[in-house]
């Protein structure tokens, strides 16, 4: 019992970090610590309880049976402490300080920078860490204070707005145009270079929902990253989607089929019911909210892509 009590919650954090991403490196990485430094405090875990917690493996690190009686109660300490963490911050009146936000690779590149410039000087005491994932952080374990999304969050105990719609379209470079002809109707675009999706078959779904049936081999080219895409059909790579107030920002690149009602994306802002009236998590809501809604629609006839 002596041993359990005097149990160092960081070993604890190592452990449950190394079951979320299967291996010491990403668990290393996710903690912000070297991997040797991780490797020591999982064997430190296991010495202190006695027993082996993971099987290690070429692939990687697979939990072993007392390893899998552990974990639950490792995750019910988890969800105290970060309990304890956000009615903290939630009782924090101050104007200032550290606010983390979590959004995709694709709004963090393309539609947050302007925001958070304008936020910089509306705050400027407030500092911004931005996590650019297209992974969903947990706000109820504190990994994030408002997460940006492309669809609804399903979490509990978290509070959630949706402030328009991502109108998207197809878009070819005018020097991919001017080589290969302008389609006019889909049955043209389809004998185009079409740049898709590999892995996420959310384009996929949303096109069957209009009645386009279109499989992987479909795209010419296959990447899951929207960013990539950009680039691609700006490069002239072949017809592409993207978000029709980025293609108007692009003079090398114009609308194909414009009159085509392809899916948009719903954008959401998230936080935690117990952060929502900090002041400076509000603060960043707000200008969150003004900033990205002016690009957006709120034409509630626009098909949607849902959750991927």
């Amino acid at each position: 019992m002596e041993r359990i009590d005097r149990l160092d919650w960081t070993l604890i954090q190592a452990f449950l970090s190394v079951v979320a991403k299967g291996s010491l490196s990403g668990a290393a990485r996710a903690l912000g610590v070297s991997q040797p430094t991780l490797g020591r405090q999982v064997k430190a875990m296991e010495e202190q309880l006695g027993i082996a917690l993971f099987y290690r493996q070429p692939k990687g690190l697979s939990l072993t049976g007392e390893g899998e009686a552990l974990l639950p109660h490792a995750t019910a300490m988890a969800e105290a402490a970060s309990g304890l963490a956000t009615a903290a911050a939630g009782h924090d009146n101050s104007l200032q300080g550290t606010v983390r936000i979590t959004a995709s690779d694709f709004t963090a590149l393309y539609s947050l920078p302007p925001v958070l410039a304008r936020l910089r000087i509306d705050h400027p005491d407030i500092q911004i860490e931005l996590n650019a994932t297209d992974l969903s952080e947990n706000l109820l374990f504190r990994e994030a204070d408002i997460a940006v999304r492309m669809y609804r969050p399903t979490q509990l105990e978290v509070i959630t707005k949706k402030i328009g719609i991502l109108k998207l379209g197809f878009f070819a470079a005018k020097s991919y145009l001017e080589r290969r002809g302008t389609p006019s109707n889909i049955e043209e675009l389809m004998q185009h270079d079409l740049l898709g999706y590999d892995r996420s078959e959310r384009f996929i779904r949303g096109a069957a929902k209009l009645g386009w049936q279109l499989t992987r081999q479909d795209f010419a080219f296959r990447c899951d990253a929207q960013q990539v895409h950009c680039e691609m059909i700006r490069a002239g790579a072949g017809i592409g989607v993207m978000a029709c107030n980025l293609g108007a920002r692009m003079p090398e690149v114009e609308a194909v089929l414009p009159q085509f009602p392809v899916p948009g994306l719903e954008l959401w802002l998230t936080t935690h019911e117990a952060l929502r009236h900090t002041p400076r998590v509000a603060a960043v809501w707000k200008v969150l909210e003004n900033g990205l809604k002016p690009d957006l629609s709120q034409d509630s006839s626009i098909p949607i892509m849902h959750s991927p």
